[in-house]
């Protein structure tokens, strides 16, 4: 079991790397016009924003935001106990402090495949029960609230700009190991999703959920090394 955390470990490492290398090629692509009567959620640091669970957030002078987990020793106690399954499935987050209620959002985010990642609002309770190990399965944002799936050719069976667990998106729009743009129309009456600027996904509010909420940023699990940059927020 040890040798399997260390072999996760290794891959981890050499996923980090590459993620650097292609940081700094990609950097040089950011955009820095302003968008009219959108506000700049990114911005210069990330003041305006709460990190939930052990995610590493960091955001380069060019305007991108870098998400990845941090495999340390520790892991090794978690695999002798048995919980290995458990500790890698958790999630980690990054939540605005702000809410917001009506609004549209837009920003570019780059997963590599296979990779999944998403973008959760409304969320209220930003994600303490998805950072837990075992994480509670009933109770992530998804569940709780609204979460919009990205996902580059992994495992799960919801593809990207899904309204999680709710509506599934069309197919066959997201470019794989490139930049896409992601658009979230967040109303009482409901919500639309556009990716690379086709409408994929939309979808009433339950009557059971929030209609505020901060919006969140996910890192899926421990293996999870995401890419976000232009993130604008127009309120309605």
């Amino acid at each position: 079991m040890i040798d399997c955390f260390h072999e996760y470990r290794l891959s981890i490492m050499r996923r980090y790397l590459l993620t650097g290398l292609l940081l700094a090629f990609l950097s040089a692509s950011v955009a820095s016009a302003q968008r009219g009567d959108f506000d700049n959620l990114l911005g210069k640091d990330l003041v305006q924003w709460e990190s939930v669970g052990d995610g590493i957030w960091k955001l380069t002078p060019d305007g991108i935001l870098l998400g990845y987990r941090s495999v340390s020793d520790e892991g090794e106690a978690i695999v002798e106990g048995g919980s290995f399954a458990a500790w890698r499935s958790s999630q980690a987050w990054l939540y605005t402090e702000k809410e917001y209620g009506e609004y549209d959002l837009h920003l570019d985010y780059f997963v590599g495949a296979p990779g999944n990642s998403g973008v959760s609002i409304r969320d209220q309770s930003r994600g303490q029960f998805a950072v837990t190990i075992p994480l509670d399965a009933d109770r992530t944002p998804a569940h709780v609230a609204y979460e919009i799936q990205i996902n580059a050719n992994g495992p799960d069976q919801w593809p990207t700009g899904s309204i999680y667990g709710i509506e599934r998106a069309k197919t066959g729009v997201q470019k794989l190991d490139e930049w896409n743009s992601l658009n979230i129309e967040s109303r009482k009456s409901g919500i639309r999703v556009s990716v690379n600027g086709i409408v994929v996904a939309e979808h009433a509010s339950l009557p059971d959920r929030p209609l505020t909420g901060p919006i969140g940023l996910q890192l899926h699990d421990r293996g999870s090394v995401v890419m976000f940059r232009d993130i604008w927020l127009m309120e309605r």
